[in-house]
């Protein structure tokens, strides 16, 4: 991840002033025990399998992985100048830690992991992503999914 200092002056300053919405504190509903809970991942590295379309600067969409995904078939389309690819090329786990989760769950850890898991496009301006938003809780809801790691770049 970049430094706000090492960015151009007109990024550093956009990041800047980026309006985030207000989110009130608290939990939204009772958790169960994570060794009950379904978990599926989802990334903002622009990730998605070979065959799928790549992302663009500014898509707002995303792209569905399946958990039985071989790592050699996921490819990565993020287009900031700013983001190292060489981990993810490296180990997928970096970004799409599905290896980790799977571990987890055969330790007993989590309960599962989701048939499904997640990639928007990093570097996305968040006011146009809330119909995208409203479509993947509803694909993480309708697989059972109770918690989602938060893969960031």
């Amino acid at each position: 991840m970049v430094r706000m200092d090492a960015l151009a002056p007109a990024m550093a300053q956009r990041m800047t002033d980026l309006v985030m919405p207000e989110v009130e504190s608290g939990a939204w509903s009772e958790a169960k025990p994570l060794g009950e809970m379904r978990v599926a991942i989802v990334s903002s590295a622009g990730l998605h399998l070979k065959t799928d379309r790549p992302f663009f600067r500014g898509d707002a969409d995303y792209r569905v992985i399946p958990s039985d995904t071989d790592g050699a078939d996921l490819f990565m389309s993020h287009v900031s100048s700013n983001y190292d690819r060489s981990g993810f090329q490296e180990d997928i786990n970096v970004s799409f830690p599905i290896d980790r989760l799977r571990e987890l769950a055969d330790e007993g850890f989590i309960g599962s992991v989701a048939k499904n898991h997640i990639s928007f496009m990093g570097a996305t301006d968040p006011t146009g992503m809330e119909r995208n938003a409203k479509e993947v809780a509803a694909i993480l809801k309708e697989d059972n999914v109770d918690a989602v790691a938060l893969s960031g770049v």
